[in-house]
């Protein structure tokens, strides 16, 4: 039998969907600070949001290629346990923040091909966790998979020397065969457990957790 996935729900933005996930059994929840996003988290919202979780679960602030002072006022509010960087992040860069920020970091990547998993290689020494996700399309207004699954074989056999997460495209639906298939360590879903975009579904989100334990 393998070991629990690391399970992250992310794009929060209520309390009523935290405590849904929190008693669902999520791993990590993740808060999105990026004004383009549907869902961007106020400051404000975020502090309410962190006393909420307290520890019981790891809290990830998800920025896109965002400077010194913007990180420093999400530290302050989120109190986050991992920044997740979703921009273009150079891998000096992620050191540069694993190092000064106090917090664990995850670099998200792009994938649309198995040549796409070289830039791993680079991110692997300097940072915690890696997040596989599919390449946006190229009229994307917004970094990410916006959705969208990438060929999950790209992923057999790679062992990039950190643990990893699969993100882009996953549902309540489909998560249990994507572990099945990848062995994903662990696995990252936000418009997936959404009735619309940025509007999360306490139902759902609890049907995908319930579907990524389903093969522990």
């Amino acid at each position: 039998m393998r070991s629990q996935p690391i399970i992250k729900i992310c794009g929060l933005s209520t309390s009523p969907t935290v405590a849904a996930a929190l008693d669902a059994g999520a791993d990590m929840l993740g808060f999105v600070f990026f004004a383009p996003s549907p869902r961007n988290l106020p400051l404000d919202a975020a502090k309410a949001l962190s006393a909420q979780i307290g520890d019981r679960a790891k809290k990830v602030a998800l920025t896109v290629d965002a400077d010194d002072a913007a990180i420093e006022t999400i530290i302050a509010a989120l109190a986050p346990d991992i920044l997740q960087l979703h921009g273009r992040e150079t891998p000096e860069r992620a050191a540069a923040l694993r190092a000064c920020s106090g917090c664990l970091v995850m670099k998200a990547l792009g994938v649309s091909s198995r040549a796409d998993l070289a830039a791993a290689q680079a991110y692997a020494p300097v940072v915690d966790y890696l997040l596989f996700d599919a390449k946006p399309p190229l009229d994307a207004t917004r970094p990410g998979g916006n959705g969208m699954a990438f060929d999950w074989s790209i992923l057999d056999g790679f062992n990039p020397g950190r643990p990893w997460l699969l993100s882009g495209g996953l549902a309540p639906s489909n998560v249990a065969e994507a572990l099945a298939k990848t062995g994903a360590p662990g696995v990252d879903v936000s418009s997936g457990v959404e009735r619309a975009p940025g509007v999360k579904d306490e139902a759902l989100i609890r049907s995908f957790i319930a579907a990524a334990r389903s093969l522990s």
